[in-house]
Parts: C-alpha cells; structure tokens; sequence
C-alpha cells in the first residue's frame, strides 16, 4: 500500500471534498475571506502530510505543522457555525470528520515521538 493511501489520507480526502462542498454555498461576500482561509487550511494540512511522508528527517515537525492547520481549521469551522453559513447537521457532520483526522494524526504524532525517542535512546 502506498502511504498516501492510509487511513489519514482517505479521511482528509473526504474532510476536503465536504469542506469545499460547504465553501461553495457560502454568501458571496465570504467566498473570498473565510472560504479561503478554510481552504488553505485543508489543503496545507494535506500538503504537511505529504511532506511528513517523504522527508524522514523532519516529519516530527511537518506533523506538528499539520496539527495546527488542524487547529485553524477548527476555529474556522466553529466561526462558519457561528455566522449560520452551516447548518447544524453539516457542522456535526464535518466535526466527525475533523475528529478522526485528529486521532489519526495524533496517533502518528504519538508513534514518530516514540520512534525518535528509541533511537535517541540507542545512540
């Protein structure tokens, strides 16, 4: 299996999908303030993923990058919720998925600091 084809890939693929799907109904006036920093946001995470897949020597911290998108994300989504641009159902139904990118993330956050910290404890 290919790594982008992981568990964390697939979920962040459908958190995009549905994301951009909300940002297109947004009113006009937003598509270009809080739409965009959404977007961004998901796309950056994807792009720290990425980065943390193919360069070994710094994935701990393009993990820690993505975290924080993660973050942004989540504060943006709950100003989204605040402003009425989502419903109800669509915020439980993104949060859901912003929760299990979360755990599969923290999971490998938790897996590479092991990982460092066994081969520290080897040198």
């Amino acid at each position: 299996m290919h790594p982008t084809e992981s568990p964390i890939f697939t979920k962040t693929y459908d958190l995009s999908i549905c994301l951009l799907g909300y940002c297109d109904k947004f009113p006009k006036h937003e598509r270009f303030r809080l739409a965009r920093r959404l977007e961004d946001s998901v796309f950056l995470f994807h792009e720290y993923l990425l980065k943390a897949v193919r360069d070994r020597d710094n994935h701990r911290q393009e993990l820690i990058l993505a975290d924080i998108e993660l973050d942004k994300l989540r504060f943006y989504l709950r100003l989204c919720f605040a402003r009425s641009w989502i419903s109800i159902s669509q915020y439980e139904h993104i949060s859901r998925l912003v929760i299990e990118v979360g755990k599969l993330l923290g999971g490998w956050m938790n897996k590479a600091k092991a990982a460092q910290s066994e081969s520290n404890f080897c040198v």
